[in-house]
């Protein structure tokens, strides 16, 4: 199980807003979850997938596709990708983790 930061930036806008282009990736997200392939939370600054890395991967390339559908000619996206292998690890899991160092 992986953990996955994203965000997708559309370059040229016509506005400086891209909250139309960040609600139709969290459709897409919607979606992959709904199949239960994945797990994802919006933050005010990107989105946090957790799931296999294969299917995160596939994701995000699908994700990275979404603007240039809506006539954006460049995109730039910035992944940052926790790969733990030695235990499960859920976004929740690593809150939870920092939490307790704090009591």
């Amino acid at each position: 199980m992986a953990i996955v930061d994203v965000t997708v930036i559309p370059i040229g806008t016509e506005t400086p807003s891209v909250s139309s282009y960040v609600a139709d990736l969290q459709k897409i997200l919607k979606k992959h979850e709904a199949e239960g392939t994945i797990r994802f939370q919006l933050t005010p600054m990107n989105t946090i997938i957790e799931g296999e890395l294969s299917t995160l991967l596939g994701v995000i390339q699908e994700i990275h596709e979404a603007p240039f559908q809506k006539g954006i000619k460049r995109v730039a996206t910035n992944i940052r990708i926790d790969d733990r292998r030695d235990k499960k690890g859920t976004m929740e899991g690593k809150l939870s983790s920092v939490q307790r160092h704090m009591e």
